[in-house]
């Protein structure tokens, strides 16, 4: 009779990226966080489900402040997946895995949450089809219907060109600038892999946030007057900069 030997299947690594949120935290750290509370305030649900880095590089903590920072955003409904520049002395047992050599990608950033932003959306109209994304040859991407409330498009390579609007709720992620060739109520944030020379450009701006190589306005921080203008937006000594272009 014969003897059938059954091969055992080899075990099988895989390599996979995933998109993460960096928090990175700054001195005086009391103060900082009464920016962070007031961020949640607006934006309750922004940190459910997202997987967060914890980049505290600057800050040089030992590790009960680094812990006792990390339980502060716990009980925040923050989780923390990894912390990096941290000492290794202030990592071990119990705290996150020290991570470094992440790509420079930036994820949405917070949606005003309160009542009247919600209101204001619920009233517009959903019958809009949603967006088709039509990759041109150059390092960009057309898109060449309105961003619907609830949608996310991210291009780390380039150029965004939005024939349309972006809803309320919408957000646009890219590399490079972006172009909004209709009103601009949602959020866009350009020149997330680290190039501070990209722009915004919109027709109408009503923008929820605007962000371009990490710093960003909400729109209860952008000059009244440019408001329901076309505008354009630029970075210069890490300050953001509007004006109007009609």
């Amino acid at each position: 009779m014969a003897t059938v030997t059954k091969t055992r299947n080899s075990i099988r690594f895989r390599g996979r990226s995933f998109l993460a949120l960096v928090l990175a935290p700054e001195h005086p750290l009391q103060e900082w966080f009464v920016e962070f509370d007031d961020l949640l305030r607006r934006s309750p649900s922004f940190f459910i489900g997202r997987a967060v880095v914890l980049d505290v590089t600057m800050l040089n903590l030992d590790k009960a402040t680094l812990a006792d920072l990390i339980a502060k955003l716990y009980d925040r409904k923050v989780r923390v997946m990894g912390v990096e520049g941290a000492k290794a002395s202030a990592l071990g047992l119990g705290m996150p895995p020290a991570m470094s050599g992440g790509r420079v990608v930036d994820v949405p950033e917070p949606v005003d949450e309160t009542p009247e932003a919600v209101a204001a959306e619920a009233a517009k109209p959903k019958s809009a089809p949603p967006p088709q994304l039509v990759p041109s040859t150059a390092p960009s991407l057309v898109i060449d219907h309105t961003v619907r409330s609830g949608q996310s498009i991210v291009f780390p390579e380039g150029d965004v060109t939005v024939i349309g609007a972006v809803a309320s709720g919408a957000e646009i992620v890219a590399g490079g600038s972006v172009h909004v060739y209709g009103p601009l109520r949602g959020r866009v944030l350009a020149g997330t892999t680290g190039n501070p020379a990209a722009r915004i450009f919109c027709h109408k701006l009503e923008a929820e946030l605007l962000s371009i190589d990490g710093l960003y306005q909400t729109a209860d921080e952008m000059d009244a007057a440019l408001l329901g203008r076309p505008a354009q937006i630029w970075l210069k000594d890490d300050v953001l900069n509007f004006a109007a272009l009609d």
